[in-house]
């Protein structure tokens, strides 16, 4: 079976190599990186199973470096190292998809259970999607194109593909606020939720799922939206 691989963005030496140290005893291969532009590259670039990541880090916010690497890869499991009195961040960073997080200072024992665990959950998910099946037809979301069963075909914005790629993969209703912090990558209240269902009104017209009843992309009254290509009759 091949080894499980994490990559450790932590700027801080001693930490960062106590932890990557403890994770070789145990099998683990990893990665590491001690700012955001090297964790940035090593994250797009790099074959991991697991992310841990500290949010302090030289060169930007570690927050949006999870935003950042969590939309080009959705299903990516991710462990926040957070210092004790954080829990705005902490909040925020489990709202952008982090799977679990780690309070500083923490045993090995504690962070060995906590990536196990994360990362036998993680062999649940889904993998990461390319197409996206409707009724009558498909879209393929790495060339931005819907294509009909009856030769009709439309592109996709890059945000479109973004968002229908994210419910398809959710499984579940997503809300405005959740869809303008993973995909906009921008605070919430820094953006209209109109902008939301402008895009979602516009990917409707293109999977022929305009009305009064749509059945591909469903508004649920007071939480956001869920994609259910079969619910329709």
């Amino acid at each position: 079976m091949a080894r499980r691989r994490v990559l450790v963005v932590e700027d801080d030496p001693a930490i960062r190599r106590a932890i990557v140290d403890c994770l070789a005893f145990e099998g683990y291969d990893t990665l590491e990186a001690g700012t955001f532009a090297d964790g940035r590259r090593a994250g797009h670039e790099s074959h991991y199973d697991l992310l841990l990541l500290d949010l302090v880090l030289p060169g930007g916010d570690g927050l949006d470096l999870l935003a950042d690497l969590r939309l080009a890869r959705p299903t990516l499991p991710v462990i926040i190292l957070t210092a004790l009195g954080d829990e705005p961040d902490r909040v925020r960073g489990l709202r952008l998809g982090a799977d679990d997080y780690i309070v500083k200072p923490f045993s090995v024992k504690e962070l060995l259970a906590r990536v196990s665990a994360v990362l036998r959950r993680s062999a649940e998910r889904p993998a990461d999607l390319d197409e996206v099946g409707f009724p009558g037809g498909v879209a393929h979301l790495s060339r931005g194109e819907l294509r009909f069963a009856d030769g009709a075909h439309h592109e996709l914005s890059e945000r479109e593909a973004e968002v229908l790629r994210y419910l398809a993969l959710a499984g579940r209703v997503v809300s405005r606020n959740e869809l303008l912090e993973r995909i906009w990558r921008l605070p919430a209240n820094r953006v209209r939720t109109r902008t939301v269902d402008m895009l979602v009104m516009r990917l409707r017209e293109k999977l022929r799922d305009a009305g009064d009843e749509p059945r591909v992309i469903l508004t649920v009254r007071g939480k956001g939206y869920l994609f259910a290509p079969g619910a329709g009759p």
